[in-house]
């Protein structure tokens, strides 16, 4: 996954106008009306996907709305209405958890700090980094495993762990770039840049990329 060479200024300039022109208003693929709705939707992302969780979601939200109608609907009730999501009982304490703790210390609200989002059960860095780009409006990257990929292969912003790239990523992601920039580098992985049979040919940033083992066969 490593790059041959970091790159410069100039080049991540070109890389990520060549993305968004690319991905035209990318945006999360989670469906969510507010805050909560999206908090709740990235506690089951883990380890899913996106379309997976928006298959229950949707439905979900129109019954249980808010914390107290999740909260009153128990763990045992809400695993199995969660049950074709990956790890539904571990995934449905966290979220029953996580509705009392906002209930009982934020108003029923979600709240706007990276520190009082990591104090709610089933919310990690990634999940945190999401809910303050996305709810918050703050320049926050999330890493999770497309953009990892992206940020090694390419030589944007290599990092031994997802915490150093993220830091790496903040550091060379140009300031009108940081809030775009997670959502640009994980739909590139998600549908291009991917672990397997990725695709180099019709890759917009195929130029700027460092990527040490290209394939253009068949593309």
């Amino acid at each position: 996954m490593s790059s041959s060479t970091l790159l410069d200024l100039k080049t991540i300039q070109s890389l990520y106008k060549k993305l968004d022109k690319s991905i035209p208003d990318a945006k999360s693929e989670l469906i969510y009306r507010n805050h909560f709705e999206l908090l709740i939707s990235v506690i089951l992302s883990a380890q899913a996907t996106d379309k997976t969780v928006n298959s229950v979601t949707v439905g979900l939200f129109k019954k249980y709305p808010d914390p107290q109608s999740l909260l009153q609907l128990g763990q045992s009730k809400l695993s199995q209405e969660i049950k074709s999501i990956g790890l539904a009982p571990t995934k449905a304490k966290n979220i029953i958890a996580t509705c009392k703790i906002l209930i009982e210390d934020h108003l029923a609200q979600v709240p706007s700090t990276r520190e009082e989002l990591e104090r709610l059960p089933g919310v990690g860095r990634k999940t945190a980094n999401v809910v303050l780009n996305e709810a918050f409006d703050k320049p926050t990257i999330a890493v999770d495993t497309h953009v990892y990929r992206v940020a090694n292969r390419t030589g944007l912003a290599p990092g031994k762990t997802v915490v150093k790239t993220e830091e790496n990523l903040l550091e060379v992601t140009p300031r009108r770039w940081l809030k775009q920039a997670h959502r640009l580098l994980i739909l590139h992985g998600r549908y291009v840049c991917k672990a397997k049979n990725f695709q180099c040919g019709p890759c917009a940033i195929e130029k700027e990329c460092q990527f040490e083992d290209k394939h253009f066969e068949n593309q």
